[in-house]
């Protein structure tokens, strides 16, 4: 199985690709422009010293045939110059060309015949050339109304070329090379911290201690934000974990007492055979349990649901069905609240909140829920005539087996459903007093849902 590469090898092999691209861009085109500029100067050189033959050969005809005058040189390289009468014949020629012939026959007649000058290459002994024909004046010497052609090497141009695309390539290589090592080096000083964390997230994945923290970043970069984002995932899992262990601490007490008291009973029995007493306390201890064991199970359904209530609940319906035919339970409800939920849960909550406060509030005392909505919020609030919570009490009335200083029955898990429904609805579950209340999102618009409520129906729900 071949090894992946490294980030940092990819990306200083993406980086060096990446200015070998640009510079082999940039070296096209510096090509381009110098090609063009070098030839555009040797064809201006030779339409120049086309034109002073022709000048010569209208002031100075005589002076064309003489040795030596049509000879010059641009830059150290030789200008080759042949003359040619209207009839292609050859008039003078300089003395670089030795026993050579310009091959512009064919390029002379036309010009001859149009009258405008050209360009063309050709070969000129072992290498290549440059050549400009251009007319000559109707006037003067036996060369009059025919051409001139001029003709230089183009070696050196060839060269010039040649040593500007090794020097860009050259350049392309070192600046690959450089862009490279440059970042090699940033890269290495920028992944130490990421392999910190790595090896530390390993470390604690080995060990599975979730109380352990990745090293903290000194920069305020990327980095440092992905590890502070992980200690505080890691945070979150030690607080989960440590809820856990005590749900799991609170369970098991919770379920000694009964089954303590189940064996005890089962015991004396054993020895003693039937005892009504001891029958009817078994029988209690069951209900105990079974109740227990549906709250542990309802509560860890609540906290474990992933799928978001999406049908239409409405509360007002809820608090007078809850309401009706109990005389001690009175419902405030003047218009439809409605909200995306899960009515059998939302029911449960309910239910719990009034238990809570019939066992809580005064005998035979006034329970009064509350169904309304403002700023788009439902909001459910169920509240008693007792002395209710103390400021301290509020927030552990909605935790796991907590219990009223006054009371020891039930689960103690009632509270904490009704705050695990709420939060699984997009809301949250507070006490003040003896006021406890749900808010969750409301729906704006019921006419959509066809939720209306009618006199009668608000009439049947009152108590």
């Amino acid at each position: 199985m071949r090894r992946p590469r490294s980030l940092a090898v990819r990306s200083i092999s993406a980086a060096a690709v990446a200015v070998l691209v640009a510079l082999a861009i940039v070296g096209v085109g510096v090509d381009v422009l110098v090609d063009r500029h070098l030839h555009r100067s040797l064809d201006a050189s030779l339409r120049e010293r086309a034109v002073e033959v022709a000048q010569l050969s209208a002031s100075a005809p005589a002076l064309l045939t003489t040795p030596g005058a049509l000879d010059s040189s641009l830059g150290g390289v030789q200008l080759q110059v042949e003359v040619l009468d209207r009839n292609g014949r050859i008039v003078s020629r300089s003395l670089a060309l030795g026993g050579r012939v310009l091959p512009v026959h064919d390029a002379a007649r036309a010009v001859i015949a149009s009258g405008a000058g050209r360009y063309l290459g050709t070969v000129l002994g072992s290498g290549s050339a440059r050549v400009y024909v251009g007319p000559l004046a109707e006037t003067g010497g036996p060369a009059a109304g025919g051409a001139v052609a001029v003709a230089a090497s183009t070696h050196d141009l060839a060269e010039t070329l040649r040593s500007v695309r090794l020097f860009v390539l050259l350049a392309a290589l070192v600046a690959a090379s450089v862009a490279a090592a440059v970042l090699a080096v940033s890269m290495r000083r920028a992944l130490r911290p990421l392999g910190r964390l790595a090896v530390a997230a390993t470390e604690i994945e080995r060990t599975g201690d979730v109380r352990r923290r990745l090293p903290d970043s000194a920069t305020e970069d990327e980095i440092g934000a992905l590890a502070r984002t992980l200690n505080r995932m890691l945070g979150s899992l030690e607080r989960a974990r440590e809820r856990e262990r005590r749900f799991l601490a609170d369970a098991s007490h919770e379920l000694r007492t009964p089954l303590t008291a189940l064996l005890g009973n089962a015991s004396y029995l054993r020895r003693h055979g039937p005892d009504e007493d001891v029958i009817a306390d078994l029988e209690q201890d069951a209900r105990r349990l079974a109740s227990l064991a549906d709250d542990l199970l309802v509560l860890a359904r609540e906290e474990a649901s992933a799928l978001l209530p999406d049908a239409v609940v409405r509360l007002d319906e809820l608090a007078f069905a809850l309401a009706q035919d109990d005389p001690v339970v009175r419902v405030d409800a003047a218009r439809p609240v409605a909200v995306h939920g899960d009515r059998a849960a939302l029911e449960r909550a309910l239910a719990n909140l009034v238990e809570n406060a019939r066992r809580y509030g005064p005998p035979g005392g006034l329970v009064t829920i509350t169904a309304s909505e403002r700023n788009g919020i439902a909001v459910l609030v169920v509240a008693d005539d007792g002395p209710g919570l103390r400021p301290s009490e509020a927030e552990d009335a909605f935790g796991r087996f907590w219990r009223g200083s006054t009371d020891e029955e039930g689960s103690g898990l009632g509270l904490a459903i009704v705050r695990a429904t709420a939060e699984r609805h997009g809301g949250r579950a507070h006490a003040e007093g003896a006021r406890f209340a749900i808010e969750l999102p409301a729906l704006r618009d019921l006419s959509e849902h066809g939720a209306t409520t009618t006199e009668e129906e608000l009439a049947k729900g009152s108590p």
